[in-house]
């Protein structure tokens, strides 16, 4: 459950500074439905950037943002990708929601959002007195440290070595503390350590998104309807939402997966991972090149108890494909070969490393479960291509130049020759299983108690369902926030 207590004098404080910035923060509910944003804010869009650094940018943190880097508004359906068979290699839809199209590219900008906001609105974070961290393998901490910026407050980021050199160089360019701890994306523990040495300090608030509540509560109402919204856009007579599939990163996204449930109860949801690291699939450890999620450990948020599925993806298969979908040669053989009309192999380009691994779960899973054209799996891309240019360079100098034989190659091996090897469907000891390593992260650890953790498995109703409804009382403490600064009333 979220604290919601209010501080008074950090909320005076934040009041005062968002008065001084001209922030006006949006609720849950705009974020889901942003037709009801105020008619005024969403006329002064028309001439903001969709990456600037301009408060107004906070209303732009949902999945229905027109596909527009300036001036956009916003749409009835999110934007997605529908992956034909020609390309998937199965025969069911497979149907991918965009996040390029968020602020810095990536939707873990809602997320970080989730995770500031509850603090941010009662004072229990205090501008005047407090950074905000964000440990992260990457995109979190982009997101943490843009809504830093924007909420007024200072923003420290912590990641990994490792990462892309585009990761630290947009860092350092929106102003933020850049902390690079030792490591690749598995090195979670080394982030976690760094994390405990600046709580001694008091004046670092950390927002741990692997057990901040406020990122299952962002996901669970915004990107699990925002997907709803797709399909229900999108159905054909005697459809079914079937499967949704989403890689582990903090598990964020996993409680998309638990609102899709309700509303769709045969729907199976699988939970991937680097087969290089299978630390759900075996308990096992390592290193991978998947950026945008990190393993060696059970994130508290993830709602195991409510995962059908562990599904390994090798990450060798995610880097070729990103080479396949981002160089001429490769788009040359996907318009030639596979007759893919233009506009759809340009939107191959918004698939990052991590997207490409949601995808590759998504036909895995189909395989498994031999779904049909009748049957719908949904997922998210995290982020696009973007961020990865040295990456496809990396991969040009290692391998030489491509050509459209290595192309046909790629596809064939890396996607269409995908096997049910390295899976597994989950019976309740398999879960509860993964659910009990989060004892040695979290207990041994990270301060939390067996009690707490024994309610994530056992009660249901007072931890997730009371998490995920929190959303409304959210919403009222920012109504409330908003309506001291008296901003609305100046617009």
């Amino acid at each position: 459950m979220i604290d919601l207590t209010i501080n008074k004098t950090g909320l005076e404080h934040n009041l005062r500074k968002a008065k001084e910035n001209r922030i006006i923060i949006p609720t849950i509910a705009q974020m889901q439905h942003p037709e009801t944003i105020p008619e005024k804010i969403r006329e002064r869009l028309k001439t903001v950037g969709l990456w600037d650094v301009d408060p107004l940018n906070l209303f732009r943190i949902t999945w229905k943002n027109e596909a527009k880097e300036s001036g956009g508004l916003f749409q009835a359906v999110p934007n997605y990708i529908e992956l034909p068979p020609a390309l998937t290699g199965v025969p069911c839809r497979i149907v991918a929601m965009v996040g390029k199209w968020f602020p810095t590219g990536c939707h873990k900008v809602g997320a970080s959002f989730g995770c500031l906001a509850p603090r941010l609105v009662t004072g229990q974070f205090d501008v005047n007195r407090h950074k905000a961290v964000w440990p992260s393998t990457g995109n979190y901490c982009r997101g943490g440290a843009f809504n830093s910026r924007l909420l007024g407050a200072q923003g420290v980021a912590i990641l990994p070595a490792e990462m892309s050199q585009e990761r630290f160089d947009w860092l350092h360019e929106i102003g933020a503390e850049v902390i690079a701890t030792p490591g690749c994306e598995s090195n979670v523990k080394e982030i976690f350590d760094k994390t405990n040495e600046l709580k001694q300090d008091p004046q670092y608030m950390i927002f741990n998104q692997f057990e901040e509540m406020g990122n299952p509560l962002w996901h669970y109402n915004v990107t699990g309807n925002a997907l709803a919204d797709v399909y229900e856009a999108i159905k054909r007579p005697g459809d079914r939402f079937a499967g949704a599939a989403f890689t582990s990163g903090s598990a964020g996204t996993m409680s998309a997966g638990d609102l899709l449930k309700e509303k769709y109860p045969h729907l199976k949801l699988a939970v991937g991972e680097a087969l290089q690291c299978p630390t759900i699939l075996e308990n096992g450890f390592g290193g991978h090149r998947i950026e945008g999620i990190g393993d060696k450990h059970i994130p508290w948020i993830h709602n195991v108890k409510n995962t059908d599925m562990v599904i390994d993806i090798d990450d060798e298969d995610s880097q070729r494909l990103l080479r396949l979908f981002n160089t001429p040669e490769g788009q040359a053989y996907l318009k030639n070969e596979l007759h893919l009309d233009d506009e759809l192999i340009e939107k191959l380009t918004w698939l990052g490393i991590s997207g490409i691994a949601n995808v590759l779960c998504c036909i895995k899973m189909a395989k498994y479960y031999e779904f049909t054209e009748r049957d719908v799996v949904g997922t998210v891309l995290t982020d696009s291509a973007v961020m990865y240019g040295s990456r496809i360079q990396e991969l040009n100098d290692r391998y030489g130049a491509y050509n459209p034989h290595e192309a046909a190659m790629d596809h064939a091996l890396h996607m269409l020759g995908l096997k049910l090897d390295n899976m597994q469907e989950l019976t309740y000891a398999d879960r509860k299983r993964v659910h009990n390593l989060k004892y040695y992260t979290w207990v041994e650890q990270q301060g939390k108690t067996v009690e707490e953790l024994n309610a994530l498995w056992y009660d249901t109703e007072g931890t997730w369902d009371t998490v995920h409804a929190q959303a409304k009382d959210l919403d009222e403490l920012i109504n409330a926030f908003n309506e001291a600064t008296g901003l609305l009333k100046d617009l």
